[in-house]
């Protein structure tokens, strides 16, 4: 669990990841539903830049995972590599890939719900955990899991979402 926050900053976490969870939970409406969603909001208003889903089957690409993505897609939006000032939401907490990629990008914190044993539920993961990965870097960026976890965890184990882990071949 993260270091306890201020009520007011508590409650712009949820409510953003609770927007999060609605958007991801589009995609099994889809021929390719996935559990992962990410969001990129200015840190200080709160204000959307961009947001995503995973696409690695859909785009064929390992590396196309949802905070990928949304990193990828909000630099370009706007024309620098730079997320400073940033804060990245997932529905999962970030595999090494994905959060070396938020380092890299300088997000000032990372904020998720469900964690990598949610997910290692139902697909391969890589047992390292996001704060690992910040706290083992020299760039600062604060580390926020387990919002809204239940309502994350949901999108796992959504019977949709059974099937297409099964499909994958990847499922427990």
């Amino acid at each position: 669990m993260g270091v306890k926050k201020p009520p007011a900053q508590r409650a712009k976490d949820e409510a953003i990841l609770a927007d999060l969870v609605r958007f991801t939970a589009r995609s099994f409406a889809t021929a390719t539903p996935v559990p992962f969603g990410a969001a990129l909001v200015e840190t200080r208003t709160g204000k959307l830049l961009y947001r995503g889903r995973n696409a690695v089957m859909r785009e064929n690409d390992p590396s196309a995972h949802a905070e990928t993505r949304a990193v990828r897609r909000a630099c370009k939006k706007l024309g620098w590599p730079s997320l400073k000032g940033y804060t990245l939401y997932s529905t999962c907490e970030p595999c090494p890939m994905c959060m070396a990629n938020a380092l890299w990008a300088g997000v000032d914190r990372v904020v998720f719900g469900a964690t990598i044993a949610d997910a290692n539920e139902h697909c391969r993961q890589i047992h390292i955990a996001a704060r690992e990965v910040a706290e083992r870097s020299d760039m600062p960026c604060e580390v926020d899991g387990e919002v809204l976890r239940e309502a994350c965890r949901a999108l796992f184990n959504d019977p949709r979402m059974l099937k297409v882990f099964r499909s994958w071949g990847t499922g427990k």
